[in-house]
């Protein structure tokens, strides 16, 4: 009998950064795994690119590919997915109003299930739950610094961060590090339950 395949979420909406949504959603898929993207709807998504530019003293932002979702977040019993993913953008400023991702967010974080979460993607988890992020080391964007130290986490300046079944890295240029140590959470909670 073959290692079972574990089942990944990733949460997706529009202006969700192209590189930290797709990147993942390949990087998973290419493991074998099964990987769904969840929306507030199931219209096309469209993500944004963030790059720096000569004379802007922050990012600039265009529009990224479109991509189809799987399910809305009403459909997602979170009791199915092994792992979830996050990513920045300005996704995570709109999506962590969302009740439906509340519930699954809160669902990961109680049950220890493994959060990759990258760029602006620790404000959903600082909506959604700050006590659970009380007392760990995290990153993230730089602009999402105070939100992360005012939840009582200690921000640090580093690619990749895991804490427990928190990954965290800083953006897009750390995706490598961030899905690598993202599976190997999935990889030993998934081996450990058979």
């Amino acid at each position: 009998m073959g290692e079972r395949k574990p089942r990944i979420l990733i949460l997706g909406g529009d202006a969700a950064e192209a590189l930290e949504i797709l990147y993942p959603y390949f990087s998973l898929l290419e493991e074998g795994w099964e990987v769904e993207i969840a929306a507030p709807s199931k219209d096309v998504i469209k993500t944004v690119v963030h790059d720096f530019e000569p004379g802007w003293a922050t990012y600039t932002e265009k529009l990224g590919y479109r991509w189809k979702p799987d399910k809305t977040f009403r459909e997602i019993n979170p009791e199915e997915y092994d792992g979830l993913v996050i990513p920045g953008g300005r996704l995570p400023e709109y999506i962590r109003l969302d009740e439906d991702v509340k519930r699954i967010v809160k669902h990961f974080l109680e049950t220890g299930k493994p959060v990759a979460a990258i760029c602006h993607a620790p404000l959903v988890l600082v909506a959604v739950a700050p006590e659970k992020l009380r007392g760990r080391t995290m990153t993230s964007y730089i602009a999402v610094k105070p939100e992360v130290e005012n939840a009582g986490a200690k921000w640090v300046d580093r690619e990749v961060v895991v804490d427990g079944n928190l990954v965290t890295s800083r953006a897009w240029p750390d995706n490598p590090a961030w899905m690598r140590e993202f599976k190997k959470l999935v990889r030993e909670r998934t081996s450990a339950q058979g």
